[in-house]
C-alpha cells in the first residue's frame, strides 16, 4: 500500500460524525429529474440566469447538450442529436455556447470503452469543438485536427478558450481565440494535461493532469493513448498561468482529483476527488487553498459528486451528484446556496 493511500485511510478515520455534514452548502434543491438519466457539466450562463450540461436521457443514447433555468424548467435541446457531445460553455454575452461532438465523424454514439481491464475513459478522436448560436443552431467547427479535441472553457474576460487538444500527438492544454485562430500550446510534460478553468481574473488556469515518470508507465500511456484510451487511477490538480508558465501542482495524494474551478475570490479551488475513500469508490467535492494548503472536504452524501461551478458573485455553487434524493443509477444536477 502506497503512503498516500495509508494517509488517506488515516484522515478519513479522523472525521466525527459532527463533521460529516456538508456546512457550506445549505438549500439543496434537484434540477434534473428524468428516471435514469445521467446529467453533468452543468456550467452558468453569463447572466447567471440559465445552466448548460450535458444528459443521457430518452430518446438519446450518449450524451447531448441541453439548457435550462435555474429551477430546472425551460428545458431545450441545443445539440444536434447526433455523436456523443461534452464539455458546453456559454460565451460572453450568451448568444454563443461551444461544446465538443463526434457527430461530424458519424452520427451513431461511438462505442464505450472497454472496463475490463479497469476504469478508463475514451478520447475520441471524431471530437471537434464546435461554436453555435444560443439556441444550437449553425453549429461551426472551431477545431478540425486529427485526434481529440475538447474540454473547451472560457475565460472570464472573454478573449480566450481553453481546451484539450491531441493534435501534436499527446493530450495537452491549448488555447484559442474566440473564433478559433491563435492557437497555443500551454503544456507539453508527456501524459494527460486537461479539463481547465481559467481564474476569475483571467490569469491563471488550473487543470487536472496525469504525468507519468516510470518507463513503464509512460509506455502504458502511450499505448491506451494510441487505442483513444486513457487510464484514470491518478490525476493531480495544477496551477499555471495563462501564457503557460509558473507550473505548480497543487495537490500530491495519488488518487484522482479532477473538475477543479476557482471561487470568485481567487484565493480557493473546489474540485472533485476521492482522497478521503481509502477504496477510491466515493467521489466527494473538496475545497483548497490556491496554494496547495487548507483542503477541506464539502460533500457528504452520496457516491459521487462532481463538476462544481460557482455563480459569479460566488452565492450558488451547481454540481452533478449521484446523492441527495437522485434514484438508483442516476446522476443529477443539483443548486445549493454557498455558506463561506
Amino acid at each position: 500500500m502506497r503512503a498516500t493511500s495509508i494517509l488517506t485511510l488515516l484522515l478519513s478515520l479522523l472525521f466525527t460524525p459532527q463533521q460529516a455534514t456538508e456546512t457550506h452548502l445549505i438549500n439543496i434543491r434537484r434540477l434534473t429529474n428524468v428516471p435514469g438519466a445521467m446529467n453533468a457539466e452543468a456550467y452558468f450562463s453569463s447572466d447567471g440566469k440559465r445552466l448548460i450540461f450535458q444528459s443521457t436521457r430518452p430518446p438519446y443514447h450518449c450524451d447531448q447538450i441541453f439548457t435550462m433555468k435555474l429551477d430546472g424548467s425551460d428545458l431545450k435541446l441545443l445539440s444536434t442529436g447526433k455523436g456523443r457531445t461534452t464539455c458546453s460553455y456559454f460565451l460572453p454575452g450568451d448568444n454563443e455556447i461551444i461544446y465538443a461532438s463526434t457527430h461530424g465523424g458519424a452520427p451513431e454514439c461511438p462505442a464505450p470503452p472497454d472496463m475490463s481491464h479497469g476504469y478508463m475513459w475514451a478520447v475520441y478522436r471524431d471530437y471537434d469543438v464546435y461554436k453555435a448560436h444560443s439556441d444550437g443552431s449553425d453549429p461551426k467547427n472551431l477545431t478540425r485536427s486529427p485526434g481529440y479535441d475538447a474540454e473547451a472553457t472560457v475565460s472570464p474576460d472573454g478573449k480566450h478558450i481553453v481546451w484539450t487538444s491531441q493534435r501534436d500527438g499527446d493530450l495537452d492544454v491549448y488555447t484559442m481565440d474566440l473564433d478559433g485562430t491563435n492557437v497555443k500550446r500551454l503544456t507539453s510534460e508527456i501524459g494527460y494535461d486537461g479539463g481547465a478553468f481559467y481564474s476569475p481574473d483571467s490569469k491563471q488556469i488550473v487543470y487536472r493532469a496525469y504525468h507519468p515518470s516510470d518507463p513503464n508507465e509512460v509506455e502504458r500511456y502511450k499505448t491506451l493513448l494510441a487505442q483513444g484510451l486513457v487510464e484514470g487511477k491518478t490525476l493531480e490538480l495544477m496551477l499555471m498561468n495563462a501564457n503557460g508558465t509558473g507550473k505548480r501542482q497543487l495537490t500530491h495524494n495519488g488518487k484522482v482529483n479532477f473538475a477543479p474551478f476557482f471561487h470568485p475570490n481567487g484565493k480557493q479551488i473546489i474540485f472533485s476527488s476521492n482522497v478521503y475513500d481509502p477504496r477510491g469508490r466515493t467521489f466527494q467535492l473538496c475545497l483548497i487553498n490556491s496554494d496547495g494548503t487548507g483542503l477541506e472536504q464539502v460533500t457528504f452524501d452520496g457516491n459521487f459528486n462532481g463538476f462544481p461551478m460557482f455563480s459569479r458573485d460566488g452565492k450558488t455553487l451547481v454540481f452533478a451528484s449521484d446523492g441527495h434524493g437522485s434514484g438508483p443509477g442516476e446522476i443529477n444536477i443539483f443548486l445549493a446556496d454557498w455558506k463561506p
